[in-house]
């Protein structure tokens, strides 16, 4: 499945659907025809529909699906906790939606248990893999895209200390961080460079965290001892939490600046003027792309299901916005050789928490 570009780097602008509760039946049919609407139904992660971030990007994927078909119905509930997830997700399946999107590697355990107990439900999930012959996995290798943010970084950095934090200790979160540590070391490598990587160790798996995928708070006091440590460049993978980060880098005067992940954070954060770029997961497209498949009759098949990577970009880099100007040109030339040579294999990216096909 390969996933237009042109939905990397969307707009995340909520419209004004995106509400939790359910809209009336439509007794007329769409419209006025009688025929039955699709109805696609998504189960946020705790960090919300307004993260910025996966969440965000999930909901946009859906509203994307509605406007490539009219007939399809669309809305979410937000998990405020983990013991919402099963809750939502046999809500929906009382309320017969045809497809339940569930959204968040977090949420994988609970999809597979409300998937197994109703064989005859289409379910998809975001980041995650849940081995159930009914939910279609949309996963992403974002270790990929985030070897190249880690190069730039290096590349960019004034102070010879760059940093990367996450939410929790789980795989949607650390290929990030694996990925960034090891383009670090890459341009240590070909620049004959020592720059150092604070916040994560991809040897012991062992880092920094916020423990929290919404709370602002908890995220700058992780940037804050790290920019304290030195570090002038800092990638939080740490949903909404992230943007206590991208506040607090905005407010410094340039002292440090940020590489967001998921969503293009010029678009989706108010926070551009900090942010160098992000790494980009094609949630909407994937999301998209399946929800209209499975709107017009194809059977979506759980394996492979969907990775997203350089190759079929369904990980990218963002553009520099801001920072254009200020990326030296060899640098930008040197990231994107990178693509080219990851997508062809050249240059082989590895993580512990890589999705499986």
């Amino acid at each position: 499945m390969r996933i237009a570009s042109a939905f990397v780097a969307g707009g995340l602008v909520l419209g004004a659907a995106a509400c939790g509760e359910a809209p009336e039946d439509d007794k007329d049919g769409a419209a006025g025809t009688g025929a039955k609407k699709y109805s696609a139904c998504m189960v946020t992660d705790v960090g919300g529909i307004d993260d910025k971030s996966f969440n965000t990007s999930a909901w946009k994927g859906l509203e994307e699906a509605k406007k490539a078909n009219d007939n399809i119905d669309i809305k979410y509930v937000a998990s405020k906790a983990e013991a919402d997830y099963e809750v939502n997700l046999t809500g929906y399946v009382n309320q017969k939606c045809d497809f339940i999107l569930a959204v968040g590697g977090l949420m994988s355990d609970a999809t597979k248990k409300i998937a197994t107990a109703n064989p005859n439900q289409q379910f998809g999930i975001v980041d995650a893999k849940p081995e159930a012959a009914n939910v279609f996995p949309m996963q992403f290798d974002t270790a990929q895209a985030a070897f190249q943010a880690g190069y730039l970084a290096a590349g960019m950095s004034k102070s010879g200390t760059v940093a990367t934090y996450g939410a929790m200790p789980i795989p949607p979160v650390t290929i990030f961080m694996d990925g960034f540590v090891d383009g670090v070391a890459h341009y240590n490598k070909t620049k004959s460079k020592s720059v150092k990587v604070l916040g994560w160790n991809k040897e012991t798996q062992k880092g920094s965290f916020s423990n929290s995928f919404e709370k602002q708070d908890e995220g700058k006091k992780v940037s804050d001892t790290l920019v304290a440590q030195g570090a002038d460049i800092i990638m939080p993978v740490a949903g909404g939490a992230g943007l206590g980060t991208t506040a607090a880098a905005q407010a410094s005067g340039g002292k440090y600046s940020v590489i967001w992940v998921d969503a293009d954070g010029c678009e989706s954060t108010p926070n551009c003027a900090a942010l160098l770029t992000t790494v980009v997961k094609n949630i909407s497209g994937a999301v998209k792309e399946a929800v209209v498949k499975a709107a017009g009759g194809e059977k979506l098949q759980p394996t492979p299901g969907f990775v997203g990577t350089l190759a079929n970009d369904g990980v990218s880099i963002a553009p520099y916005h801001e920072f254009d100007s200020l990326v030296p040109a060899d640098l930008k030339a040197e990231v994107e050789k990178l693509k080219t040579d990851i997508a062809a294999g050249t240059i082989t990216v590895t993580s512990k928490a890589q999705p499986t096909k």
